[in-house]
């Protein structure tokens, strides 16, 4: 080990000692005061600390919204600071949603009863809202053992710890994007997940983010590039797609899940039903997010 690398493990080493005394203290606390707490510093201090994550939300406001004006824009900016500063909290306690379920309703009992049982190979795709985390529930509660793709962590204590604690919401496992985790590299990512589901597996996935290399899709009125791998899926290895939303009730860590069934199309021309899929996908999440602007994260990159 170079003396580079012995600087950059105890960096490492202390990002992980730090976010696991935070961890800790929030641990500490009843739920409720601790979200609290966390929305009211994110509310207040993220838009300082990252003005340009700040400025994008606004940026990205404006093109979903140009007949708001500037103050009701800012107002849905700093309520998704405030969500995203409860999300952290939760997730740090993700086997409290699991040890009471009574937090989280599926509204959509009558798509979760009919299928909870014979599900088959599925692709389940969520988006950044209230809180996506627990978007995959309707899954694990099923007995489906889903897995999910997810964006690793650079510093590899900090990725471990962030795995263990969603272990329980993805029995079957995290395929890791990046540099870090099981699998090394977004090319091997995606040919293990497509294995995955050939194999009958239930893999979760967030598809609302800024793609370079993915399909332009019409998202409140302007193309954006966008991730088209579950849609591949699905489309190869005749797999269903069901869209989830989990959308938080009032400012508690309380969610009401919506599932929706998204039936991809297979005719003679894969680009097409792949491009309908991706279409239509986009289109329920923006149905979704004018519901609830406030718990999506527009602080994300969307439009090029």
């Amino acid at each position: 080990m170079t003396a580079k690398d012995r600087l950059r493990d105890i960096q490492y080493r202390l990002e992980y000692v730090l976010l696991r005394a935070v961890a800790g203290i929030f641990r500490t606390l009843p739920l409720n005061v601790a979200t609290g707490f966390s929305a009211y510093c994110w509310r207040r201090l993220a838009p300082r600390i990252n003005p340009k994550r700040h400025r994008r939300a606004l940026d990205n406001l404006a093109i979903a919204f140009p007949e708001k004006t500037d103050d009701e824009r800012n107002e849905i900016a700093l309520a998704h600071w405030e969500n995203l500063g409860r999300v952290m909290v939760e997730t740090m306690r993700i086997d409290r949603f699991l040890a009471e379920p009574e937090r989280i309703e599926i509204v959509s009992q009558n798509i979760f009863s009919r299928y909870k049982d014979k599900l088959g190979p599925a692709v389940g795709v969520s988006l950044h809202m209230g809180n996506w985390e627990l978007a995959i529930l309707p899954f694990t509660w099923a007995g489906a053992n889903p897995a999910a793709v997810y964006r690793s962590v650079t510093n590899p204590y900090v990725d471990r710890y962030l795995r263990e604690q969603r272990k329980d919401l993805y029995p079957d496992g995290l395929f890791g994007r990046g540099n870090v985790g099981d699998h090394g590299d977004d090319q091997r990512t995606a040919r293990a997940i497509m294995d995955f589901v050939r194999r009958g597996g239930r893999l979760g996935l967030v598809c609302d983010l800024y793609d370079r290399t993915g399909m332009p899709i019409p998202f409140f009125g302007r193309d954006a590039k966008t991730q088209a791998i579950g849609a591949m899926i699905a489309r190869r290895v005749g797999a269903r797609i069901w869209l989830s939303r989990c959308k938080r009730i009032g400012k508690e860590s309380r969610f009401e899940i919506e599932l929706k069934e998204l039936r991809v199309p297979r005719t003679a021309s894969q680009g097409d039903d792949i491009r309908w899929t991706m279409e239509h996908m986009q289109k329920q999440f923006e149905i979704w997010i004018r519901e609830a602007p406030e718990q999506w994260m527009w602080s994300n990159r969307r439009w090029s």
